[in-house]
Order: structure tokens, then C-alpha cells, then sequence
């Protein structure tokens, strides 16, 4: 039976999985990079081990976590820490990958999770603070961001500097210390974004089905580079729907588009 295809959050989350490698350690996001970790042990990753912010450490098969705090993250975990031990797996270099997400992102990826407005203390918006953010963008060997994009998410400048990506380009992260490669893909509902060896700047890696050139740079707020060959991203099989619908996400906490007002 046909069954419908992606929608999507779908596809974003199915990206996000791609990015992980079997083997790898996975520092989970809540949302979608949770959804993409997750599904990638369910299919092509199972020797993963999912480290979770709040200190589970590769907990059995579950139900989804509302988040990287919930109840879930510890279900029968062989290990759990506290919140500060788990960050210091980045900081002893035990983490191979990390998600992270923005309210901004510029051109080399670098993330705001402070306000939006002028100054720290004339602001529209004020948000989270860093959390675990810059911790994590500081010290894990791989960073992918996460994100819906549009101009005002991907600024030409941020309005606040939470968590350091490539800095100011080139290398600058190497020159200010900070260890591992820092971000090595941006992936939004547009396709897969990376950063060029040199310069440091965001360029398309790959676009979804349907995406072009055009609408990707529309949807950004400074200019994205363009290489000559462009990858178009497949989309998931019949096979990769069905777990993610009915084991991963089953009552559709984050996949489901458009999205439930809570």
C-alpha cells in the first residue's frame, strides 16, 4: 500500500539522519535532531551511542522524549550523569557529532540564543540564553545546525554571538583554541548547507526536491556560495516512512506538518 510521501519536517529530519555515521557518538538535540538520531539507529546507524544534555547516556528503545530532559532519555540507560559530566564528554573529546539549533545563524555559522534587537539590554525578543550551546559548539569535534531558514534566522549579522561557529571565517576558530572541525552542515527545510575548507562561508551542499538555487538564496539573508555541482537530495523510501511514523515518532510529536498548536 502507497503510503504518503514526506512532508517536511519528514525530510528535514531524514537530512539530519544522513548526517550521522554508524559508530559515531551522537550529542541529541530536542525536536527534529532528536527525530534524525534517533531514526538514523533505527536504520543505517544501530552501533550509536545517543548522549542526551540532561545526562542520559544511550537509554534502551522507547517511546519519543519530548525532549532531551524527559523521562525517556534515562529508560534503562546504562550510564546516567549529571548534566555537567555529560558536557565534559565534549570537552574530553567523546563526542563525534552534535545538533544544535538558533534563533540566528550567519554566514559562518555562528548561533544567537540571547535576544534579538539592538543590545543586551534594548532587545525585541529575549531568548534562552546559551544552555549547553556554547559548550557544545566550543567543544565537540562535529557541529550540525539545525534550523528553519529564513532571512531573519539567517541574518548577514547577528544581533548577539551565543556560541562560536567558524568566528569570522578562515581560521579564526583555530586561532582562538577551540578544538574539533566546528560546523560541518546546516540542515533545513531547503536541503543540506556546508562550509567552504577555506573561506569558512556557508555554501549549498545539496537541495531537496523542487528546492533551487533561487529559493535557497531568497530564503537567506546573506549571500549563500554556490559550487558547480549541486546534489539533489533523495527523499525517504516507502521503508524509512514507516519507522520513522510508526517507531520513531509514532504519535507524531514532531513530524507531524503542519504543526499542532500546543
Amino acid at each position: 500500500m502507497t503510503i504518503a510521501p514526506a512532508n517536511p519536517f519528514e525530510q528535514l529530519a531524514y537530512n539530519v539522519s544522513l548526517q550521522i555515521q554508524d559508530g559515531m557518538i551522537v550529542y541529541v538535540g530536542t525536536g527534529l535532531p532528536m527525530v534524525g538520531a534517533i531514526l538514523a539507529k533505527y536504520t543505517h546507524a544501530p552501533h550509536i551511542t545517543l548522549v542526551y544534555e540532561s545526562g542520559g547516556q544511550d537509554p534502551w528503545e522507547g517511546p519519543m522524549p519530548w525532549s532531551v530532559g524527559g523521562a525517556a532519555t534515562y529508560r534503562r540507560a546504562p550510564m546516567s550523569m549529571e548534566m555537567a559530566h555529560s558536557f565534559a564528554m565534549a570537552a574530553n573529546g567523546f563526542v563525534d557529532i552534535a545538533f544544535q539549533g538558533a534563533a540566528q545563524i550567519d554566514m559562518y555559522g555562528n548561533l544567537n540564543t540571547h535576544f534579538i534587537g539592538e543590545s543586551y539590554h534594548n532587545f525585541k525578543s529575549r531568548l534562552t540564553g546559551s544552555g549547553g550551546g556554547n559548550d557544545l559548539s566550543s567543544l565537540a569535534e562535529r557541529i550540525v545546525l539545525v534550523g528553519l531558514q529564513d532571512p531573519t534566522k539567517f541574518p548577514a549579522k547577528l544581533d548577539f554571538l551565543t556560541s562560536p561557529g567558524h568566528l569570522n571565517g578562515g581560521n579564526s576558530r583555530k586561532e582562538a583554541g577551540l578544538p574539533g572541525l566546528g560546523p560541518v552542515a546546516c540542515v533545513t527545510q531547503l536541503g543540506v548547507m556546508d562550509f567552504d575548507p577555506e573561506s569558512k562561508r556557508m555554501r549549498i551542499k545539496g537541495l531537496n526536491p523542487g528546492i533551487t538555487v533561487e529559493i535557497a538564496q531568497a530564503c537567506t539573508g546573506f549571500e549563500l556560495l554556490v559550487p558547480d555541482k549541486i546534489e539533489e537530495i533523495p527523499v525517504p523510501s516507502e521503508d524509512i516512512l514507516r519507522v520513522l511514523r510508526e517507531e520513531v515518532d509514532p504519535h507524531a510529536i514532531f513530524i507531524e506538518f503542519p504543526p499542532r498548536v500546543k
